[in-house]
Formats: C-alpha cells, sequence, structure tokens
C-alpha cells in the first residue's frame, strides 16, 4: 500500500488507492498522529464499481488533534460523495428526505405519518373539521382528501349512509318500544312487534299480548242483514231473524221494526198488462190504460184507440194514418206537414231549384219554363238552347226575326200585342186591364196571350152560387139522382203556350182533406173530342188531367172533367169545369 501524506499543523489530506478487498466491508487508512505523524486507523463503508472492481476514490476531511488533546475523538465534517440513502424512495412509503444525514420520510398532502415513521395514513378531514363544506353540504372523507355532498333530509325511520338514506333496523339497534311477550321484526322505515303467541279467529290480541273476545255486533259496519239481531258469542257471533209479521201488500222494513208498503209498480210484481201504466197504492196498486188506449171489458185489457176513424175529417188536412197509442198526420205529393203536425201547406218545389233555369210553382206541383232563347228538355227540367233566326227559334226575336246584312230586325203581331222598349220582345197586351175588351156585363174578362176571353160563369138549375167560380147543389130528389149529379161545380182557367211539352200535368184533382180507403174515378165527360187530354190516378185519392197530344196552334178547350168520391160506401160527384186556352208562345 502506499501513502502520501501532506504536512499541516491539524489537518491532512489523504488520497489513497488500494486494491479492495472483497472480504471486508470497510476501507481503513493510516492517518498520522501528532507531530511524530503516527498513523491512526480509520475505517469508512467503501463505495464499490461493481463493473471495474475498483474502490472509488475517497476524500475526507479529517480533524487531527494536536498534541496538547491527543485524547479527543476524530469528527468526519462531510462527505462530498455520500450514497444516495433515498434511491427508489428508500424505506419511505409516500417522500423520502435527507435531513443532516438522515433518512426523513414525510406524506402526502392529505395524510399523516404514523407511529412507525415510515408508513403514511389517511387524514379524516370531516372528523378534523379541516374540510372546507359549506351549510346544508355533507362531508363524506375519501382517501388523501374529501369531497362535500349536498345534504339530504331522510325519512323517518332512515337514516344517511355515504350520501344516501338507509333503513335504519331498529330491532338490532334496540329501539324499538316491543313489549315482553312480542317480538321485534324490522321492515322498511320501521317495524311492527309480532307476539309469540297467536290467537285463534274470533279474538284480539291487547297490548299486552293476551288474547281478548272480539265483539262483532260493535266492530263490524253490517254483521247481520235487514231484519235480523246480532248477538255476540265467545270468538264469533249469531244473527237472529226479528219477528214480525205483516199483511199482503206489505212487509218489514230493513230493522225488522215496522211494517212499510210494498211499491209493486217499482218491484215489477205487478200484473198490468201492454199498454198500460201501473200506479202504486198503499197495500195494492191499480192498473190504467196509457193514453191512446181504451180498456176492453170483453178481453180485459187496453186497446188502441183509432184516432182517425173516431174522428174523420177533424185531426189532419190530408190522411190520417193510426198508430199504437196516437195518430199521424200525413200529406199528398207536392204538400208538407206544416208546424201543427195537422194541416198540410204546398211545398215550393222551387226553392230547391229543380229546374235548370226558370220554376213556377203550383200547387202541390211545380212547372219548369225555360228562358227567352231556350226550350225545355225532354227530362222536363233542363233547358237546351236554340239556334237564332235560322232555327227559328225566336232567341233574337221573340215573334218574327227578319235577317238583313250584318243584323236582324224583330215584328210583333198586328193585333194582341206591342213592342217592347228593348226593341225585340213583344208584350202581351192586357185588354181586361185597358178595358179594351168587348165583353158584357154578365160575362167575365179573361186575358190570354195576344187577345181575352169573355167567360160566363152561370150555375145550373138546383144549383146555387157560393163564389165567384163555384156552384154547389140545392137537393137531389132520390139516392141515384144524389150519386149521379155534382154535389159542386167548380170552374177553373189554364193558360198554355203551343211549345208545352208533352205529356205534361196540367191538373190535378182529389178530396181534401183525404181518408183511409178513399177511392176516385176521373172521366173527362165533355170537350175532349179531338182526344187531347187524358186524365190518370196517381193513388186511390189523387188523379191528374195531363196534356197528351202537342197542341200545334193557338186553341181554346172547355172540358168538364167528373170525379166520383167512393167513401164509406157511397159515390159522391163533383165536376171541374176547366178553361184550357192554348196560346201562341210569348212574343
Amino acid at each position: 500500500m502506499h501513502r502520501q501524506f501532506s504536512r499541516s499543523p491539524k489537518c491532512f489530506l489523504l488520497q489513497t488507492m488500494m486494491e479492495w478487498d472483497e472480504w471486508d466491508r470497510d476501507l481503513c487508512y493510516g492517518v498520522p498522529s501528532g507531530d511524530e505523524l503516527s498513523l491512526i486507523s480509520l475505517c469508512l463503508p467503501f463505495l464499490a464499481d461493481p463493473d471495474r472492481r475498483r474502490v472509488t476514490r475517497l476524500e475526507a476531511e479529517v480533524t487531527i488533534p494536536t498534541a496538547a488533546s491527543p485524547s479527543q475523538p476524530l469528527l468526519i465534517m462531510t462527505l462530498q460523495e455520500e450514497q444516495d440513502k433515498c434511491k427508489d424512495n428508500g424505506p419511505c412509503k409516500h417522500v423520502c428526505n435527507i435531513v443532516e444525514g438522515n433518512v426523513v420520510c414525510s406524506c402526502l398532502s392529505g395524510y399523516t405519518i404514523m407511529a412507525d415513521g415510515i408508513s403514511c395514513e389517511d387524514i379524516n378531514e370531516c372528523v378534523t373539521d379541516t374540510h372546507t363544506c359549506q351549510r346544508r353540504e355533507h362531508c363524506v372523507n375519501t382517501m388523501g382528501s374529501f369531497k362535500c355532498l349536498q345534504e339530504l333530509s331522510c325519512q323517518p325511520g332512515y337514516e344517511l349512509k355515504d350520501g344516501e338514506c338507509v333503513d335504519i333496523d331498529e330491532c338490532e339497534r334496540g329501539t324499538h318500544s316491543c313489549k315482553v311477550n312480542f317480538v321485534c321484526q324490522n321492515t322498511e322505515g320501521s317495524f311492527y312487534c309480532e307476539s309469540k303467541q297467536r290467537c285463534m279467529d274470533g279474538f284480539l290480541q291487547d297490548p299486552e299480548g293476551n288474547c281478548v273476545d272480539i265483539n262483532e255486533c260493535t266492530s263490524l259496519p253490517e254483521p247481520c242483514k235487514p231484519g235480523f239481531n246480532c248477538i255476540n258469542t265467545v270468538g264469533s257471533y249469531t244473527c237472529q231473524r226479528n219477528m214480525l209479521t205483516c199483511s199482503r201488500g206489505y212487509h218489514s222494513n230493513e230493522e225488522g221494526t215496522r211494517c212499510i208498503d210494498v211499491d209493486e209498480c217499482q218491484a215489477g210484481v205487478h200484473r198490468c198488462g201492454e199498454g198500460q201504466i201501473c200506479h202504486n197504492l198503499p197495500g195494492a196498486y191499480r192498473c190504467d190504460c196509457k193514453m191512446g188506449y181504451q180498456y176492453d171489458a170483453f178481453s180485459r185489457s187496453c186497446i188502441d184507440i183509432n184516432e182517425c176513424w173516431n174522428y174523420p175529417g177533424r185531426l189532419c188536412q190530408h190522411t190520417c194514418e193510426n198508430t199504437p197509442g196516437s195518430y199521424h198526420c200525413t200529406c199528398s205529393s207536392g204538400f208538407r206537414l206544416s208546424y201543427d203536425g195537422k194541416h198540410c201547406e204546398d211545398v215550393n218545389e222551387c226553392d230547391t231549384s229543380p229546374c235548370s233555369q226558370e220554376c213556377a210553382n203550383v200547387y202541390g206541383s211545380y212547372q219548369c219554363y225555360c228562358r227567352q232563347g231556350f226550350q225545355l228538355a225532354e227530362d222536363g227540367h233542363s233547358c237546351k238552347d236554340i239556334d237564332e233566326c235560322t232555327q227559328s227559334a225566336g232567341i233574337l226575336c221573340t215573334f218574327r226575326c227578319v235577317n238583313v246584312p250584318g243584323s236582324y230586325q224583330c215584328a210583333c203581331p198586328e193585333q194582341g200585342y206591342t213592342m217592347a222598349a228593348n226593341g225585340r220582345t213583344c208584350r202581351d197586351i192586357d185588354e181586361c186591364a185597358i178595358g179594351t175588351h168587348n165583353c158584357s156585363a154578365a160575362e167575365t174578362c179573361y186575358n190570354i196571350q195576344g187577345s181575352f176571353r169573355c167567360l160566363s160563369f152561370e150555375c145550373p138549375s138546383n144549383y146555387r152560387k157560393v163564389s165567384d167560380m163555384r156552384c154547389e147543389r140545392i137537393s137531389c130528389f132520390n139516392y141515384l139522382d144524389c150519386q149521379n149529379t155534382p154535389v159542386r161545380i167548380t170552374y177553373y182557367q189554364l193558360n198554355f203556350q203551343t211549345n208545352i211539352v208533352v205529356p205534361a200535368h196540367i191538373f190535378r184533382i182529389g178530396p181534401s182533406p183525404a181518408y183511409a180507403g178513399d177511392n176516385i174515378i176521373l172521366t173527362i165527360n165533355k170537350g175532349n173530342e179531338e182526344n187531347y187530354f187524358s186524365t190518370r190516378r196517381l193513388n186511390s185519392y189523387t188523379g191528374i188531367v195531363y196534356l197528351q197530344r202537342q197542341v200545334k196552334e193557338p186553341k181554346d178547350f172547355l172540358l168538364d172533367v167528373e170525379m166520383k168520391l167512393w167513401r164509406q160506401g157511397t159515390y159522391t160527384t163533383f165536376l171541374a169545369k176547366i178553361y184550357i186556352f192554348i196560346t201562341a208562345h210569348a212574343y
């Protein structure tokens, strides 16, 4: 071993290079001692280089005591190179520090050092009150920290645990109130006390656990049916019927204390038949007939009253139809029932626009007409266009169209018409209104298209005039005479144009009011020699007169239409004298 020393009064610098003794774990050095430079043995822990197997050079500053104090120990003040005792955190669990050459362990935030000086344990900030949770917040401890949760309010029987409401087991904690003979059974949010002793049916356990009888007569709302008394027994009860006897038509009340009337009508135990109404009486009932029914003593039942037979002609204007317990009025075609349900009023079919152009309402029916320049189609409702002068249809002129180059001129007949202000149409002259007729004082002037007629309305012998247009028979001599001679003669006037479409219903006739069982026979006795007209029945009590042939030229007719009415076994004759004037079409 080679040694090299540098003199100094008290301090030597030791530089040593030596071979590593793998058996000796310490390095020992010779250090001069005193003035004589005697060697002092100094041993230090070695630092080895495992690869080179050479000892790392160490430098140490050694204080050598002087000769005056040879007995003072040697102190090592610093080590420039020291083994890193905190490598890989050393023995510490969290943080390793070197303080004055010693290893000192510390902990992370939220932890505190344990008694062994090495391990760390969590600080419960919620217990030590070092948390920062606000009011109405609940502190929950976590490893190394804490968290603040919104404070929860739990229902009775629950407690807050880890931020949740959990059930309190009162039985386990001993906070229940069960007595000695009871066993506590925990439930969610509460508990109940279960008796150790079971009671039989009809008994109830008192707070002390004893079985006592239940009085069902007072505890149950309705222990017995009406008419029975409740009698309590040990563990049960019985029902005893009230002893009350009632006469026929009565029964005891629910309490069985008195007799009350039996309402046979409401209970449905009466014997009233169909068409009868039950009326309750004390102890009995009475059967009355409904309105519209009457009692039949033979069948002992209520039968329908036929109001139409009992009051003929007084209930309905047209037709009376009997219904069970009542009646119903109906009207002929072209009529509708009034609001009173008895009378019939004419239906203005024109309100529903059945015609394509013009509609004329007539009593019980209607007639379609076309405007100038159109004519009625075969269906009797629609109108089809007529061409001008070339078709002679009268669109441009009502009477005569005279063609001129680039235009046309209209002309009117020489008599009975005058030209209208528009220069196209011819206007009929009402000779009756302006007094230009030649009818006598005994005659009646009736205006027609283009002319007028003088009519005489005289009643034949044995008839009297009851209105301007009606005559009634005064008397009849025998049964045949009463059936064959008209009981009434009525005059009618009708005016049609030559372009009327055939067949055309021009007159409706029938009895008013009509009754079930009525039957009529219509005959044209006079005025139909050329067979232009005919009759037809619409039903048993209504007939019509219709035009069956086209009248191409103006012509007058006087028809005698006879109607024989068969009613209740007898015939009654009526005569309608109809003036029909077929005129040229309107100009």
